[in-house]
C-alpha cells in the first residue's frame, strides 16, 4: 500500500481514535495538539482535504490560556456536516483549570464555522435541570444514524461532595445524548449552559463493589454497538445499545476490567421510582427506567495493553478488545455482545501498541505493531503487516482509522523538522 504524508506545518495535527472522515470521506478533522496530555491548553480546531491538503479553521476558543478552557478529541457525523469536540468550561483559569468534571461537548457545523453549538446542557446549581448533567462530558461518539452520541461523564457536585464526605467518590461513568433541546438558566460565573441535546447517565457505578460480584466501580472508554444495534440470542433485535469496559473487584478483591452491555429503550427521558436522572446534592445522577446493564466476559485476565475504546463491527456481531492471550503478548480479541466464548483473533508474538479499529466491511481490524501498520482478517486470524517498521520516535501513534469507503487508513506519525517534533497526519492507500 501506498504511505503519503499529509500534513506539513509546524504544530500538532491530533486525530481522534476514530470517527475522523467526513461522511463523503473528503475531510480529516483534527485538533491541534502535539501531545495527547494537551487538551487543557489547546485552543484550535481544523480539518484537512484528503486529496488537496487544503486546510481550514474550524473554531477557536476565546481567551485560550495554559489553564483552558481547551479542547480536542473531535469526530465527524455519520450523517451530516458537523462535527463534535471537548470544550472546557468557559471561565477556566489557574483557579479553576480544565479537569473531569470542567468540560463539555460543542458542536460546528463545517459551514457555519466558528460559532459554538452546546449540544449537552450543564447545569452544577440546585435544583437541577432534567435532561442536563452536571460535570464533564468527554470522548464523544456518534452512534451509527448519527442521531446520538455516547461519552463518559464525571460529575462536579459528586467530586466536590467527595472532598467532604469519604464515602463518595467521583466514578465515572458513561452517558448519552440523545434529541430534545434542554434550557438552564445562565450563571454569572459561566459554569452552566443550554444544549441542543437531552443527556441522561446510562451506567451503574457504585462506591466499593462486592469483590466476586458484577458491580463496577468504573464505567469508560465504550462504543456503540453496531451501526443499527444488534441481534439478541433470542432473535429479536436491540436497536441501540453500547459496550462499555468496567471495572469490578475478582475474587481477591483485585481489581480487572471486564466487558459490559447496556441495551437502552427508546424512552430516555423516564426515572425508576424515587430516582432522579438529573442526580441530587449527594447522590449522582441515575440511570433511567429501561436501561438494562448486564457483563459479558468473566476472563481471568480481563481488557489488557495500551488505553483503547471498545470497537464493535459495523454489523453488531463482535465487540474488539485486547487482552494478553496464553503466551503473554497483547492481542486482539472478540466477544458477541450476547456474552458466550472469547474469540483470539489475531496471534503475534509481540504485542499491539494501539488500539483497535474495524473496517466498514466487518472483515479486518486495524492497528499498530512492531511500530507499523497490521490489519488482520477476521474470519482466518491471518494478519498483514502494511507499512515498514519505524524508529519509536517516528512510529505510528494512537489508533489506525479507516475512511467510510475502507479504501484509505489514517494516522499520526511525530516528524520531526527544523522547529522541532510535530504530529502529522498520514494517509495509507
Amino acid at each position: 500500500m501506498r504511505e503519503k504524508q499529509l500534513t506539513t506545518d509546524p504544530k500538532g495535527h491530533f486525530l481522534n481514535t476514530n470517527q475522523c472522515f467526513s461522511a463523503d470521506g473528503k475531510w480529516l478533522v483534527y485538533d491541534t495538539r502535539n501531545d495527547d496530555s494537551k487538551i487543557g491548553s489547546t485552543g484550535s480546531i481544523e480539518m484537512v482535504n484528503v486529496v488537496t491538503g487544503e486546510m481550514k479553521q474550524l473554531y477557536h476558543t476565546k481567551n485560550q490560556t495554559e489553564y483552558g478552557p481547551g479542547l480536542g478529541a473531535v469526530s465527524f457525523s455519520p450523517a451530516v456536516n458537523r462535527v463534535i469536540f471537548i470544550h472546557g468550561i468557559r471561565n477556566a483559569n489557574e483557579k479553576n483549570p480544565y479537569g473531569f468534571t470542567r468540560r463539555t461537548g460543542v458542536a460546528i457545523d463545517v459551514n457555519n464555522p466558528e460559532v459554538p453549538i452546546f449540544m449537552d446542557a450543564r447545569d452544577i446549581i440546585a435544583p437541577y435541570t432534567s435532561g442536563a448533567l452536571r460535570g464533564g462530558t468527554h470522548a464523544h461518539s456518534w452512534s451509527g444514524d448519527g442521531q446520538r452520541l455516547s461519552f463518559t461523564y464525571n460529575d462536579e457536585v459528586i467530586a466536590q461532595l467527595s472532598k467532604t464526605n469519604p464515602d463518595v467518590q467521583d466514578l465515572r461513568t458513561v452517558g448519552v445524548m440523545f434529541p430534545g433541546k434542554v434550557k438552564v438558566t445562565d450563571d454569572a460565573n459561566g459554569e452552566n449552559n443550554s444544549g441542543e441535546m437531552s443527556s441522561v447517565v446510562v451506567t451503574k457505578v457504585i462506591e466499593n463493589p462486592i469483590a466476586g460480584s458484577d458491580d463496577i466501580d468504573k464505567a469508560f472508554d465504550e462504543c456503540w454497538i453496531g451501526k443499527k444495534g444488534y441481534q439478541k440470542a433470542d432473535g429479536n433485535w436491540q436497536g441501540r445499545a453500547i459496550a462499555f469496559q468496567g471495572n469490578v473487584k475478582d475474587e481477591t478483591g483485585q481489581t480487572k476490567t471486564e466487558i459490559f452491555v447496556v441495551d437502552l429503550p427508546a424512552d430516555l427521558t423516564e426515572a425508576n421510582p424515587g430516582e432522579a436522572l438529573a442526580g441530587t446534592a449527594n447522590r449522582r445522577p441515575d440511570v433511567p427506567r429501561g436501561v438494562k446493564q448486564r457483563r459479558i466476559t468473566f476472563t481471568r485476565k480481563g481488557v489488557q495493553g495500551p488505553r483503547h475504546w471498545l470497537r464493535s463491527s459495523p454489523d453488531g456481531t463482535h465487540i474488539a478488545f485486547l487482552s494478553k492471550d496464553p503466551s503473554g503478548f497483547i492481542n486482539a480479541f472478540v466477544v458477541s455482545p450476547n456474552g458466550g466464548r472469547v474469540k483470539q483473533v489475531s496471534f503475534h508474538l509481540f504485542d499491539i501498541q494501539s488500539g483497535l479499529n474495524f473496517s466498514p466491511d466487518d472483515q479486518y481490524i486495524s492497528y499498530v505493531a512492531q511500530n507499523a501498520i497490521y490489519i488482520t482478517e477476521l474470519s482466518t486470524g491471518e494478519s498483514k503487516q502494511l507499512t515498514e517498521n519505524s524508529s519509536d520516535d517516528s512510529r505510528p501513534v494512537s489508533a489506525v482509522i479507516w475512511s467510510p469507503d475502507g479504501k484509505t487508513m489514517t494516522y499520526n506519525r511525530y516528524v520531526k523538522d527544523a522547529g522541532g517534533n510535530y504530529l502529522q497526519i498520514f494517509l495509507l492507500q
